[in-house]
């Protein structure tokens, strides 16, 4: 009886290791390679300086790809304000959002890495970094990230809500990202590990109050949000609501770590 119990718990921790090594890994890819074509579409080649519109639509794409790939595995967040996101927003447990923020990270560490490699050095020079207009206050550099940012997360929300879209929200998302960059890609990057911090994650923050308290509120109670946040409560079971598609933005993988770690 105890050997079998063991062997139980044994396959159990070896399940548990395989969701968050997958949605991990997902997020580190995703993110690497969102930085090299997007970094990549930015630099400035003698014979074919980048346009605004050729940066939007690689930014478009790009994102269109990763989520595509990625979405299933780990709900391809791809960036650290999303993440925080659905954090406020009660989707996702602390521990789950700050390995998804190291893996998000260290992706866009490599994936620089990988194109400051592969550039001539005459073209990389300061591989597409982001500096503020002279002509732009900080602050208005802080508020345009913030509308930017607020924009892609409720965007972000909505099209992977189960409660009112269906599919794959990769081309949404991609949109959003697009809209993002012909706006504000001559200053803001829109990704915050590229040069902000401060506008990004505000903007992520009342994204996430205005959707999820506002807009499309839910009935979880104080004590519910905190087990949810601490990781030892399903968000399914919470809401009582049907179980969303794997990979949504919900965070299939903590309903699993969580019943694996039950089980155990």
């Amino acid at each position: 009886m105890e050997l079998g119990r063991r062997s139980l718990a044994k396959t159990l921790v070896c399940r548990l290791w395989m969701t968050v090594s997958k949605a991990l890994f997902a997020e580190f890819l995703a993110t690497g390679l969102y930085v090299f074509f997007g970094v990549g579409s930015a630099l400035r080649w003698p014979l074919a300086l980048p346009s605004v519109l050729q940066i939007a639509i690689t930014f478009n794409l790009a994102t269109a790809m990763i989520v595509q790939v990625t979405w299933k595995a780990s709900g391809a967040h791809v960036n650290p304000a999303v993440t925080l996101a659905y954090l406020v927003g009660s989707q996702i447990s602390l521990p789950r959002a700050v390995a998804y923020v190291a893996a998000q990270l260290a992706g866009a560490t490599v994936g620089a890495a990988l194109l400051y490699g592969v550039i001539p050095e005459d073209i990389r020079e300061t591989l597409g970094v982001n500096v503020v207009r002279n002509s732009v206050s900080i602050g208005q550099a802080v508020a345009v990230e913030l509308v930017l940012t607020l924009q892609l997360v409720l965007c972000v929300f909505a099209s992977t809500d189960s409660r009112q879209a269906t599919g794959s929200p990769a081309a949404t998302i991609g949109a959003s990202v697009a809209v993002g960059h012909l706006i504000g890609v001559r200053g803001c990057p829109l990704l915050p590990p590229q040069i902000f911090w401060v506008g990004p994650l505000t903007g992520a923050v009342l994204a996430s109050l205005i959707y999820n308290f506002i807009l499309f509120p839910d009935t979880k109670t104080l004590a519910q949000r905190l087990a949810i946040l601490t990781g030892t409560a399903e968000v399914e079971k919470v809401e009582g609501e049907e179980p969303q598609k794997e990979g949504s933005q919900a965070s299939s993988g903590d309903m699993e770590m969580e019943s694996v770690c039950q089980v155990a």
